[in-house]
């Protein structure tokens, strides 16, 4: 992906992109939760995922929120599957049973290539936005399993560690 959006990059470099390791599709955004909240929490998740089988996720157009025009957030599209809808209302509502608030805006996958710390200037929004019209990639990825992430900001970016892998099921 990185070689297929080098482009965009290049026409928007004071976005803060994603690196290819950080990369990854949110179903559910929890926020700070304390300590010890993770048993309860992936006691849930891991029955709200039992009843799922894997699914091929397919990776395809760019966009950005709000808009090409003022992108705050650039993003890599996955295609919609009624696999990944149900595994994501499965887990919202989970979350939900234990407290959690639910989301007010509809599920719109994708994977976030980079964020704009300030707003970018004219010239440069449409050079990105060029670019992204530019690029034609596409890819398939075999989800294998929901991972509980834990996300810690620091000066560099986000760090991500992996709290627990909850697999699908297979086939």
């Amino acid at each position: 992906m990185r070689d297929a959006t080098i482009s965009m990059r290049e026409a928007a470099p004071r976005l803060s992109w994603v690196t290819e390791e950080r990369l990854h599709l949110t179903l559910e955004f929890l926020g700070d939760q304390p300590g010890g909240a993770l048993p309860a929490l992936q006691a849930a998740l891991t029955g709200a995922v039992a009843g799922h089988a894997r699914a091929t996720l397919v990776l395809r157009g760019l966009g950005a929120f709000p808009n090409l025009r003022a992108p705050r957030i650039v993003w890599m599209g996955v295609e919609p599957d009624p696999k990944l809808e149900l595994l994501q209302h499965d887990l919202a509502r989970a979350c939900q049973e234990l407290g959690y608030e639910r989301e007010a805006r509809a599920f719109r996958p994708h994977i976030t290539l980079g964020r704009a710390r300030t707003p970018l200037r004219a010239e440069e929004a449409r050079a990105l936005r060029a670019a992204a019209r530019a690029v034609d990639w596409s890819a398939t990825v075999e989800a294998t399993s929901v991972d509980i992430m834990e996300s810690r900001l620091l000066a560099g970016g986000a760090k991500y560690r992996t709290v627990a892998a909850l697999p699908l099921r297979g086939g």
